[in-house]
């Protein structure tokens, strides 16, 4: 066995996290107690870190503000784990050009391409999907929100997400 000197670093083993229907439970009663009806829980060290790897638990009524990565530039996954997810794709100009729901028919996940808003939102009355996109996490710069869409918050959000989902069932 090879001695260690003590001035290199040698990074830790790495850690493993199972994903099972506990934790997704766990993850879920967060979320329902959050004000934001939507909670993560992270599998990822810290905000430096890449890529950052997530579950994202979301109780129907949450209200994700379309947005889009471009500085710097990220793509970002959804996989569902539980439940349904809808994924809406827009035009620059706020069209909807695109709806997808995972969960539903045999499709489970979407990679969106830097640059695109979207949004997410459960249609089910609970959801959980894995989601991984580039770190490291700068929350000024993280999203840009797209200018015809209303802030959380905002009494037009509720009108906004129900136009949104309207027909998905």
């Amino acid at each position: 066995m090879e001695a260690r000197d003590s001035k290199v670093s040698v990074p830790d083993p790495p850690s493993v996290q199972l994903i099972d229907a506990d934790l997704l439970e766990r993850t879920l009663v967060r979320a329902r107690q959050s004000a934001r009806l939507r909670t993560n829980h992270n599998f990822h060290a810290s905000a430096e870190s890449n890529p950052h790897r997530f579950l994202n638990a979301l109780v129907r009524g949450t209200y994700s503000v379309p947005h889009r990565h471009i500085a710097p530039p990220k793509s970002e996954s959804f996989i569902v784990l539980r439940g349904e997810v809808a994924v809406f794709l827009f035009e620059d100009d706020g069209t909807v050009r695109e709806r997808h729901v995972l969960g539903r028919n045999g499709l489970i996940g979407i990679d969106i391409g830097p640059g695109l808003y979207h949004s997410i939102a459960a249609v089910s009355e609970t959801a959980v999907c894995f989601e991984v996109k580039p770190g490291p996490y700068d929350p000024a710069h993280d999203k840009d929100l797209a200018p015809w869409a209303p802030r959380e918050g905002d009494p037009e959000a509720s009108g906004f997400l129900s136009r949104l989902l309207q027909g998905l069932g």
